[in-house]
């Protein structure tokens, strides 16, 4: 039996061999209706493609800011002669607010129109470069820039499944992750053209010489105040996209709810099969990709020679072939086959454990990005059957806060692994055939797993 995603507006039942049967209701002359219990709303067919086209630029511009403003609060701490040991801190506790506020953002999200609330989460994130200006303490500015980010979060994905129809969400999603990555590229390339030495010497020097400059006389402190444009393009942008009506209205504020909400949402995504299997591919990839970054650094160093800005440009390859690899994705896989794609995963498992016979950096290169393409090829789909699951058992908004928390636990514990190997006195080669079996390992249980079903 399939699943019915065509009905009234109620969650689609299990099925023994987890496929989709997509349903579309009738076409007007100018709405596109589609089923309650695909997207639950009719649009004009302009106002989608106005509303994503609009989407997708005002996250483009969001995460640009936050690529850029961790390189200029990580100078702003140089700046300041803060203790070395703030900087890995600094990117905790921005991780610790989406771990803290995932009880409650996802409730947030599917309460008001999720436009408003991608404003907010953009005007929090403009308070918070605003603090960073002003003195308050990088850490804690920055943890309230984690805030706004961590509302914003389930708002961004939840939104593409009440503009568009599931068997478009691997395509939306295909979108919104390679405009992610492209974020992640030029956020760092522009983060450090900002800290650099050329903005030092000029354009501070230039705004030394008017009477009035705001307190800028920094390149960091500059870098910040251009991401708080950034940001503040970002919400004008989130402030235009159309409204929808609301998904789930809270019928009870009281944080005892709120929080008991979350755990009902929380067991109910990872006790349903296709919710489970998708939620723990995207926690183990955001895990692995963020230690894959750290362990690059030092792998390029031992094995290829290279110092930290050749090997960061190393990190910035992987990020090209996963924006490759969502292109792929979004044209080759639909939503209702999107399990078929856990094998890649055992694939780049093995690409990673080839990592320790390199010792050229043109086959790093390749290698490298051929790890960001089987990437970018699995986690797409993942992403969308995630988000489709959530839609149908509990709001959109919801499901992407518990993806949330999981991902975030999952960076936190394999970047605590990684440092204990490393602390352990484990050679960088080690750590990446810890690090590859691991991954090819998990993914091949997984695969299994899914196929017994």
């Amino acid at each position: 039996m399939d699943y019915k995603l065509a009905g009234q507006g109620k969650p689609a039942p299990i099925s023994p061999d987890y496929t989709c049967s997509i349903q579309l209701a009738e076409q007007t002359d100018n709405f596109t209706v589609h089923d309650a219990g695909c997207c639950g709303v009719a649009q004009d067919k302009n106002a989608m493609n106005r509303g994503f086209n609009t989407l997708l630029a005002a996250q483009f511009f969001s995460s640009l800011g936050d690529n850029a403003l961790l390189f200029a609060a990580i100078a702003l701490l140089k700046t300041l002669d803060a203790p070395a040991w703030q900087t890995p801190v600094l990117q905790q506790f921005f991780v610790f607010s989406f771990i803290v506020l995932a009880p409650f953002v996802g409730a947030v999200s599917d309460a008001l129109p999720k436009g408003r609330v991608m404003f907010l989460s953009n005007s929090i994130k403009i308070v918070g470069c605003a603090a960073m200006l002003v003195g308050l303490h990088p850490l804690l500015a920055y943890s309230l820039v984690g805030v706004g980010a961590a509302l914003y979060s389930p708002a961004k994905y939840g939104i593409l499944i009440e503009y568009l129809p599931p068997e478009r969400l691997v395509w939306a999603n295909g979108w919104m992750e390679g405009l992610t990555v492209a974020s992640i590229i030029f956020g760092a390339l522009f983060g450090g053209l900002l800290i650099g030495h050329h903005v030092e010497g000029y354009v501070v020097q230039q705004l030394n010489t008017l009477a009035f400059n705001g307190g800028i006389d920094t390149a960091p402190e500059f870098a910040i105040l251009v991401v708080l444009g950034l940001y503040a393009v970002a919400a004008i942008l989130n402030y235009f996209i159309p409204k929808l009506p609301i998904e789930h209205s809270l019928s009870n504020r009281s944080l005892k709810f709120l929080l008991a909400d979350f755990w009902h949402s929380f067991w109910l995504l990872w006790k349903d099969p296709l919710g489970q299997v998708s939620l723990a591919v995207t926690s183990l990839f955001w895990g692995a990709g963020t230690s894959l970054r750290l362990i690059i650094l030092a792998w390029a160093a031992a094995a290829l020679n290279l110092d930290l800005e050749q090997a960061t440009q190393l990190t910035a390859v992987v990020a090209v072939g996963l924006a490759m690899g969502a292109m792929v994705a979004a044209k080759a896989v639909s939503v209702d086959h999107a399990v078929k794609v856990l094998p890649l995963g055992i694939l780049m498992g093995l690409c990673v454990l080839a990592m320790v016979l390199v010792t050229d950096w043109r086959v790093a290169v390749l290698i490298l990005i051929a790890i960001g393409i089987l990437a970018g090829s699995f986690l797409i789909p993942m992403n969308a059957l995630l988000q489709l699951r959530g839609h149908q058992l509990m709001g959109s908004g919801h499901s992407i806060a518990v993806q949330n928390l999981n991902e975030n636990l999952s960076i936190l514990l394999m970047l605590g692994a990684y440092a204990l190997m490393i602390e352990a006195g484990f050679s960088i080669y080690t750590v990446v055939i810890v690090f590859g079996l691991f991954l090819s390992s998990t993914m091949g249980y997984l695969t299994q797993k899914q196929r017994s079903k």
